[in-house]
């Protein structure tokens, strides 16, 4: 079995979010298992690797032929084969999707190109993949062309899709005039396939056309078959929820453990925890520039894109009742302008109780897990989410909204004799507040924080078990090799 995971970042060659740490930690995982794995992605301008040619390559886009080059290189600290499709004119450039906060305005033709790039590749021979791993909207068209301008190719119209729906709200929606770029028939353009409100909606052909689908947490795979948080493909998503499975996002223990983390101040472990968090929370207050006081405050930390997604508004409200009950927080991210201007405004006046930095930081991100005793995710939605599962790592004890895959990872303690954090259910200031209060208050005993810390600790997010569950999505896919057409050669009859 020779997995080929195509995604538009992976770690540490480009990140954004969480799907670039997902595309390096699963791959991986899968390869612990004896599954081969390949990953593909664009070659963007600050990828720094030691780069192979393979291949050059004419793709029709349009009325045109694009030129690019297939290469190749390893993902750092594993032996996994990364192809990288190279073309300067649409990858080279300073952001991956956008610039200044504008989305780049011919991300249609780039990822059109990437996906037809992809089955080049395979059409080579270059990896001989027996499914695809397609991600997101960026992705999607690969099993749309599978089964359409591939349908009769006999090196691709064999191997199997599976498609991952790592963020439903982002779907790659672009005006009906350039469905012209995708180089496809018109009768795909309808209401069954690409056609959204008379616009292409490229995530809906993935959902559509894949052989099978997974979002990345049980709850977020309900969800999304709502009206609330299926962003207007709950109908289609409903109608093909036969294929659909909800797989938890895991982590990376090996970049993700406060024992071997050379980001921190103080390695620990689940033994050392108090003293451990202890030091790293003073160096972690020196860094952001707040006093380190002799009473014990609670720290709440903060690592998030700041927008309203993920409820850094919320947070905002909250602030000034949070520091006037003895909290100490502190934020990193980037995100909405606005937003960053008001939480620039908080600090300069609460400057002892409160520090931000506008900035994206892997080392300071670490240290913020390490160092925070209470970590804040009161996302309005979200799918799996990471930061929860390195917080209870970390022992940093998360606060989050009882949503998409934080409901599938945090329990609350006061609904569990096992629990694992503090949970809310309703997104408002009022209950986010709630929560922050039950947690700081828990957080004056000091042996039951330490209580709670250790058993945060010892549970287990690794990816064993959820690579395992992508292993039988892949065997069923190869066992059913009739099966997995039949949704297709129904589009016609409906």
């Amino acid at each position: 079995m020779k997995i080929l995971f195509a995604a538009s970042e992976i770690t540490p060659l480009a990140q954004t979010g969480g799907l670039a740490a997902v595309m390096r930690s699963l791959p991986i995982a899968l390869q612990q298992n004896g599954i081969e794995t390949a990953v593909v992605m664009p070659k963007y301008r600050h990828i720094e690797a030691e780069i192979d040619d393979l291949a050059h390559i004419s793709i029709p886009v349009e009325e045109k032929f694009i030129k690019g080059r297939i290469q190749q290189t390893t993902l750092p600290d594993s032996d996994i084969k990364v192809f990288l499709i190279e073309q300067d004119d649409y990858y080279d450039r300073d952001g991956l999707y956008t610039e200044q906060g504008r989305d780049y305005p011919d991300n249609l033709e780039r990822y059109t190109f990437f996906c037809r790039a992809v089955l080049n590749l395979v059409t080579r021979n270059i990896y001989k993949a027996d499914i695809i791993h397609a991600n997101d909207w960026q992705t999607a068209l690969i099993p749309v062309y599978i089964k359409t301008l591939f349908k009769d190719h006999e090196l691709i119209n064999k191997i199997k899709t599976l498609y991952t729906i790592h963020n439903l709200a982002y779907q790659g929606i672009f005006p009906i005039f350039n469905y012209p770029i995708l180089g496809m028939g018109l009768e795909h353009f309808n209401i069954n396939e690409l056609e959204f409100y008379n616009q292409i909606n490229l995530m809906k052909g993935g959902i559509v056309f894949a052989d099978f689908i997974n979002t990345v947490s049980p709850t977020y795979a309900d969800e999304i078959q709502t009206i609330e948080l299926g962003y207007g493909l709950d109908g289609i998503i409903k109608k093909n929820n036969s294929r659909l499975r909800g797989i938890v996002n895991c982590i990376d223990y090996d970049e993700w453990s406060p024992s071997s983390d050379s980001s921190i101040a103080s390695m620990y472990n689940v033994d050392t925890v108090v003293e451990g968090k202890t030091e790293n929370k003073e160096a972690l207050l020196k860094e952001f520039g707040l006093p380190v006081t002799k009473d014990r405050k609670p720290l709440l930390g903060m690592v998030s894109r700041i927008t309203q997604q993920k409820g850094c508004d919320l947070l905002i409200e909250i602030l000034p009742e949070l520091i006037k009950n003895g909290a100490q927080v502190i934020v990193l991210g980037t995100g909405d302008l606005k937003l960053e201007e008001q939480l620039l405004a908080l600090k300069k006046k609460y400057p002892e109780s409160f520090g931000v930095v506008i900035d994206y930081d892997t080392r300071l991100s670490h240290f913020i897990e390490a160092g925070s005793d209470i970590f804040l995710m009161p996302s309005r939605f979200e799918p799996c989410g990471l930061n929860q599962m390195y917080s209870l790592r970390y022992g940093s004890i998360p606060v989050v909204h009882s949503i998409g895959g934080l409901a599938d990872t945090v329990t609350d303690i006061h609904k569990s004799d096992t629990g694992n954090g503090f949970t809310f259910d309703q997104e408002t200031s009022e209950n986010f507040l709630e929560a922050c209060t039950r947690a700081m208050k828990h957080f004056e005993d000091p042996a039951a924080w330490k209580t709670l810390m250790q058993r945060a600790m010892r549970i287990d997010f690794s990816w064993n078990r959820s690579a395992q569950d992508y292993i039988d999505i892949y065997k069923s896919l190869l066992d059913d090799s009739n099966n997995s057409h039949k949704y297709i050669d129904s589009l016609s009859s409906r």
